[in-house]
């Protein structure tokens, strides 16, 4: 076929009224009755902007601000509690210090010394590929759970004494949990940028970040697209101790 603008234009041989004409027409009369019908479920409103997705991004905003009143609330009654403990518990010196490094462990106390904040944050919105890598995908700009977790798990690994995301400290039943792009920790919501201190040595926390593989696919990321990564030492820290409830409500006891 001639791609020539000068070619003469042909009129197009007229063809009989056949039942595939019919069924095209069907088609487009079904396709007509779908719109008028998404329309008026619509009602002329604009979809993304839906009143009761607003409304349930309001509800996780507030349940997230009334979880952390509680925290606060619940941690004030904690200390009035351990006071009236300490005052007479009728325990024995080697008891109390059995205790203390109970709860140290625990992470229920606050512990200090030098340590380090990784910062991770999404993608900048104009993010552009590298050169020599492919156009980025929607999921390539940002955060997701498994990156948290990578950071976690080595600073952990590094011989952390304590770990605190955001403004919570991390316990052994703290699970580290991503919807879309938001962190839910402990019945909280946070968006990023998002911080993760470690009490312990820097030394070996860098080390211990640097040596996972899971934080080196990272910054293949951090280097093609964008995303944030950055790393800061600390002379002294502290992390206040976990003030939330410590009851478990979904284990159970293993059984021979």
């Amino acid at each position: 076929m001639s791609n020539s603008a000068d070619s003469p234009a042909e009129p197009a041989p007229r063809r009989p009224w056949r039942p595939v004409r019919v069924l095209t027409a069907g088609v487009f009369a079904l396709a007509g009755l779908i719109f008028v019908t998404s329309f008026n479920t619509a009602k002329g409103t604009n979809i993304r902007e839906d009143a009761s997705l607003l409304k349930l991004s309001d509800l996780i905003r507030e349940r997230s601000h009334k979880n952390g009143e509680l925290d606060e609330s619940t941690a004030a009654v904690r200390d009035e509690v351990d006071a009236l403990a300490r005052r007479d518990d009728g325990s024995t010196k080697a008891e109390d210090e059995k205790l203390g490094a109970l709860e140290k462990a625990a992470g229920t106390t606050a512990v200090a010394g030098q340590g380090l904040t990784v910062t991770l944050n999404d993608a900048p919105p104009d993010a552009r590929a590298a050169p020599g890598y492919p156009e980025p995908q929607a999921n390539d700009l940002v955060i997701h759970q498994q990156d948290l977790q990578a950071v976690v798990n080595a600073l952990w690994k590094g011989g952390a004494k304590g770990i605190r995301v955001m403004d919570q400290r991390l316990i052994s039943t703290s699970a580290v949990r991503c919807v879309g792009n938001t962190l839910i920790l402990q019945g909280r919501v946070y968006s990023p940028p998002y911080k993760i201190t470690a009490v312990g040595d820097s030394g070996r926390l860098r080390r211990a970040l640097e040596d996972s593989t899971a934080i080196q696919n990272y910054l293949l990321y951090v280097k093609a697209y964008g995303l944030g990564w950055k790393v800061d030492g600390h002379e002294a820290v502290t992390l206040p101790g976990y003030s939330g409830t410590v009851d478990l409500h979904h284990a159970k006891p293993v059984t021979d």
